[in-house]
Order: C-alpha cells, then structure tokens, then sequence
C-alpha cells in the first residue's frame, strides 16, 4: 500500500492519497453496512458520483484529512468526508466530547448536556441541523446521559443559557451562524455557559482521535431522542426564564409602551423573527415591522448572497427599502442563529451607544462613585478603543481580550467569582451582550435594549446618530474602519506575515505605517509585545493564527489578523483621538491613509494576488 496514506479506524481500510485509491473508492458503493460513513444514503450518492466522476482532488479533500477543533468546536462545509459535517462526523465529535466529560465530570450522568439547532440544512447531503442534533443527542443517551434536547430550533445564546440554568455539564449548538449556507458548525459550550476554551478543545479533538469507529448503531438512531426517557425538552421553560430575566435590562418601560417610532427587523432566513418578537413585547414595545421576505427559516437564504450582517448595506436592500416604505427610524438585523444583531451603525459605533447606555442606566441605580469599582466592559482586542475611554473618565474597569466571544464569556465567569460584574461587553463583528444573562453574544436582548435607548433618546428629542456624536464629544472621537482581504494560498499568508516580522532586516518589525512613526508593536502570535517592560504580551500567545497590532504616533491603533474560519487577512484601524478633538472628517482622512498605507506597505494585495473586499 501507498506511504501516502492514512489509517482511518471508523472505515477499517487503508485510504491513500493517489491515483491508485480509485479501486478502494469503488468499492465502498458495496459497503453499506461495512462503512460508518455510507449509513448516509445521500452522502454514498455523494461520493458515488464523485468516484464515477473521477474527481480524486476532491475526494482526497474530503477523506484524507479531519477537521480541527477551531472556535469553540467546529465548522465547515456539510457534505461527505471527514473534512465536512455529515453523520459521521458529528458522531465522532459526540463520542469525543462524551469521553472527556466522563472523566471530568464526575456526575455527567446527573447532570447531562444541553442540545440545540439552528435552521440549515442541505438537501444533498441530508445535513439539516436538526437530524445532527439528533444524531448528537443519540450518542449520548446510548450512553445513559440524560440530553435536554430543544424541540425546535431556537437562537445560539439560549444553548449556554440553558446549560447553567439546568446545571448541565455542557452544551452542544449545531449552527454556522452567519456563513455561508454550504456551512453548519458544532459549537460546544462548558458547564460555565462560555465557549470551550484550551486545554479543553485540545482534549477533546484528542479524545475524537482516539475512538473514531461509532460504537453502536444506537449513535445512528434518529428515533432514540423520541424514545428514551433520559431525553428532556426545555424549550418552554428555558424561554420562559430568558424571558422573565430579560426584563432586568428593561429600565424605562412606561416609555416603551408610549413609543411612537418604528422598527423594522430582518431575521435573514434564520431563527430570529418569533424571539425578537417576544423580546420586544417583554420591553413593552409594539412587535417590529418583519422583513416579509426573511422572516421565515430558509436553508437556502434566497434573498441574500451572504447571511452576514457585517457586510452590511450590500444585505440590508430588502430591509431599507421596507424602512422607507413604513417611515420607520431604525432597522435591526439579526444572523442567521441570533447570535449577533445589527442596527444601521457599524459594530463599534453600537458599542460606542450600547456601552454609554448600560453605564447610564447602571449609575442611576448606584450614584455612589465607589460602586464603581466592581464594574467591568470588556471588548476584544481588534474592537474599538471607546469602552477605555470611557473607563478613564467614570471610573470603572474596562478589560481587553483575544478576538471571540469565548475568551468574553470566560473573562465574565471568573469576575464574576470575584463578586464583580460585567454590565457590557462587545466585539467589532456586530457581537453585544448587554449585562450578563448570558456569557455570550446575545441578539436576543440586545434588539430590544437597542429599541429601549432610542425610544428614550427619542423622547429626549435626540436621535441615535446625535447621541453618538454627544459621545464623541465627551469621550473622545473614535474613527474606525474594519474589512478583509480574500487568500487562498496558505503560503502567501505565512509569507506576508514572515515579512513584517523580518520587515528591516531578522526580526525587525516595521517602524513607520504611511510615513507616521510606530512606537508600540504587539505581536501575540509570538508573544512579543513593546509597550511591556519584559517585552512579554499580556494576552495569550496563539500561534495557530498571525495577530499583529501597531500603536502609531498619532493615535491610530490599527491590527493585522488572520481568520479563523474563513481564507482572509482581516484589518482593523482606529483613530483614538482625545477629548475636544472634534474635527471627524480629518480624523477620517487621516484614517484613510493610514490604512491605505497599511495595506500597500505590508500586505502588498497585488504582488500577492490578494483580492480585495468588493462591497
């Protein structure tokens, strides 16, 4: 047999990585009951018309490599193969995840787990996110784990709501969120409601590896969760007490009740239409005007190309348009699993508005300075500055974290045991969590406390747009830009990312960015970090992904970072300027340049066939 192969215990035969693998391929149209990864008729057929076809590139793809646990779990393309979601895969996930928690968790048998869906689905493969909801749910009630399995789908916070309201010893939400609608994921979440975190994701895809054949036809068995007593649904009573919980970010709702404005939301084919509906009535609020065309669950996401609210207007059309038609003041838009929410401002302006709001309402309740220093915000490290500004001024603590909600969530669970709060926290891709209901993203509540600030400013007779500029005034002005360019050459990226480290000569960082001065450098894919006196970075290292963030001279904070899901070089840039700094649109233009400079200068798009974000 070929050197280039691997063994693959779920399928007990060799599988190699050339031309001479066709024979194999073959033959597993005849081994139904012999190959995990054919219990699947559609993705046998899958496979079939890719053998018939010829297509060894893909087929090596999908069978000669696994994927990796990323954020907090996985994600990629649903179809046949290991490298993709299907059956097979989100089996041995399962299997994984039940045999670390076995050894962790003494009383998972107590305990259980909590399983959610969100609404994708793909008719060739036969992945909707519900049968591998099941699917998962089935591998650990063979297991005698009692499983608190949604009847429906239901939005991704209500997944680690639900695990530390019922005590569970984890949470499994399988949903992409905002990708493309090739794409599901398997979100895990610990017994503390935040994202899996290390060493607890290495663990697991460690405890995957070792037991990759399924171990019974009992993990293939749809029906069981219909079947067995150890399966609960907590749907009514989980959104009951989100419900009732929700009302403690809810501080004017006699306003709320009198509001004349409008709202319109667009749920993108997903989940979010009935919840934010029921959100809004827990507000006291008139339910918002739906866009009829995306109200309801759609797989397929028919009227956008992407169902991503950072792309922002280029999918807001149908949204806009409904807006001008009912003379409504201010759209919300939620992705797909209702993680992260939208109104027409960038993610860091609604920070900038949200933050200043939670404090507001916060301090009319504890006027005494002192309370203040038990309170925290929180904002990943690539997002606006503004949370610090704030900070500085009213004195609370403003915290920065890694890029990912799971680092958020779990900073909020250790405040938390040391009776601190955290009233706001956010990051720049239009992810909010007001309070801290849950230790996540949380579209949920955000919509309606976003209605609840307007409906106030409102009656104040200011408007979102004056407000945030009164902020700016106040804090400081904040100009940000953030966007991406498009690599599908891993190479390429290792190569520009080993440039600017080697920029003047081995191990020389850049000095200047559009001809201002850098005076602080972090890198946290090495470590290293300037402004620290052992030069040492105060965030984590990860080196599975280049992160870089220069501090210029004239106030701009701008990163360079890679992707974690998706073949991009994200850059964000800032302009922190200070307070009675008012003249927006030379900060703006000074932005401008400097991240135009930031590209050209480090990133090079043309000599490396970069292809630029076309909005």
């Amino acid at each position: 047999m070929s050197s280039t192969g691997q063994y693959c215990g779920c399928f007990n035969v060799f599988t190699v990585c050339c031309c001479c693998c066709l024979p194999l391929f073959a033959l597993w149209r005849l081994a139904d009951g012999f190959c995990p990864l054919l219990q699947n008729h559609r993705t046998r057929a899958q496979l079939e018309s890719l053998v018939a076809a010829g297509c060894l590139g893909d087929l090596r793809k999908r069978l000669c490599s696994r994927m990796s646990f990323g954020t907090a779990g996985l994600r990629a393309a649903m179809g046949a193969g290991f490298s993709r979601i299907n059956d097979l895969t989100v089996i041995q996930s399962t299997q994984g995840l039940y045999s670390y928690l076995s050894r962790y968790c003494a009383d998972l048998s107590r305990r259980g787990v909590v399983v959610g869906f969100d609404t994708r689905g793909q008719e060739e493969s036969g992945c909707s996110s519900q049968r591998l909801a099941k699917l998962t749910a089935a591998v650990m009630l063979s297991r005698d784990v009692p499983v608190h399995l949604f009847s429906t789908f239901v939005p991704t916070p209500y997944v680690p709501y639900a695990v530390r309201k019922l005590g569970a010893a984890a949470g499994v939400m399988i949903t992409a969120s905002h990708n493309p609608k090739e794409d599901n994921g398997y979100k895990v979440y610990w017994c503390n409601g935040a994202q899996i975190s290390s060493p607890h994701d290495k663990e697991i895809l460690r405890s995957i590896e070792e037991q990759l054949e399924p171990w019974s036809s009992s993990c293939w068995d749809e029906g069981l969760v219909e079947s067995c007593s150890l399966r609960t649904d907590p749907l009514t009573k989980i959104n009951s007490c989100y419900m009732d919980e929700l009302t403690s970010l809810c501080f004017h709702r006699d306003l709320n009740r009198i509001c004349p404005l409008k709202f319109v939301h667009s749920s993108f084919h997903g989940v979010g239409h009935v919840f934010v509906q029921q959100a809004f009535l827990t507000f006291g609020f008139a339910p918002p005007i739906p866009v009829p065309e995306q109200k309801d669950p759609d797989p397929n996401f028919s009227s956008v190309r992407c169902p991503n609210p950072e792309e922002g207007a280029s999918v807001l059309e149908l949204s806009l348009l409904l807006a001008e038609k009912e003379n409504a003041r201010i759209v919300l838009a939620t992705d797909p699993d209702f993680g992260a929410f939208l109104s027409v401002f960038t993610g860091n302006e609604l920070a900038a508005l949200l933050g200043w709001w939670m404090f507001f309402n916060w301090k009319e309740a504890h006027p005494d300075p002192a309370d203040s220093q038990k309170v925290y915000m929180l904002a990943t490290t690539v997002s606006s500055k503004i949370l610090q500004a704030f900070a500085r001024i009213e004195g609370f603590h403003f915290e920065e974290t890694l890029p990912g909600f799971k680092w958020i969530g779990n900073r909020i669970h250790e405040l938390s045991k040391t009776g601190n709060t955290v009233i706001f926290a956010f990051e720049e891709s239009i992810g909010f969590l007001c309070g801290s209901l849950v230790p996540e993203k949380d579209g949920v509540s955000s919509a309606a406390v976003v209605a609840e600030m307007a409906a106030y400013l409102h009656n104040k007779n200011l408007s979102l747009n004056q407000q945030l500029h009164n902020i700016y005034q106040t804090y400081g002005y904040h100009v940000s830009k953030t966007s991406y360019v498009v690599c599908n050459d891993p190479p390429t990226i290792q190569k520009i990312f080993s440039r600017i480290r080697n920029f003047d000569g081995e191990g020389s960082y850049p000095k200047t960015c559009g001809g201002e001065q850098i005076v602080h450098i972090r890198d946290v894919t090495t470590g290293y970090d300037s402004s620290q006196p052992d030069l040492r970075s105060v965030l984590p290292v990860t080196r599975s992904s280049h992160m870089i963030t220069f501090t210029l001279q004239n106030g701009v904070v701008a990163t360079l970072r890679t992707s974690g899901t998706e073949p991009k070089i994200k850059f964000y840039t800032e302009y922190c300027a200070s307070p009675g700094n008012s003249e927006a649109s030379r900060l703006e233009e000074e932005l401008r340049k400097i991240t135009a400079a930031l590209l050209d200068e480090f990133l090079e798009p043309e000599r490396n066939n970069l292809i630029r974000r076309c909005v």
